[in-house]
């Protein structure tokens, strides 16, 4: 199972979005994903360590440094599919080229 974080400032709107939106395309794709939404300042490096991805929708300091690979998810929310495919494209490219499953 891939495991992707994303998060917003509550952790309710934004994130949600991206976070549906992106477990149905990798389904889509053949990808068994799980996402979480949470609220930006909770995430921890401890955290992030946990996950395979980090789809942030802004860029945001998070005071820390991770390996975690970070994707800008934030084109995701326009609702346009040509702004999302390069999204969707580059979480599928860590997710090869990490020989995620």
């Amino acid at each position: 199972m891939i495991k992707i974080l994303t998060a917003c400032g509550t952790g309710i709107n934004s994130s949600h979005q991206i976070k549906d939106a992106i477990e149905q395309e990798m389904r889509n794709r053949g990808h068994d994903v799980a996402c979480d939404a949470v609220i930006i300042n909770n995430i921890t490096k401890e955290m992030m360590d946990s996950y395979d991805v980090f789809a942030q929708i802004a860029k945001t300091d998070l005071g820390f440094t991770s390996t975690t690979p970070v994707v800008d998810a934030g084109p995701i929310l326009y609702r346009v599919p040509m702004l999302a495919k390069p999204v969707y494209d580059e979480i599928e490219r860590i997710i090869t080229a990490n020989g995620l499953k």
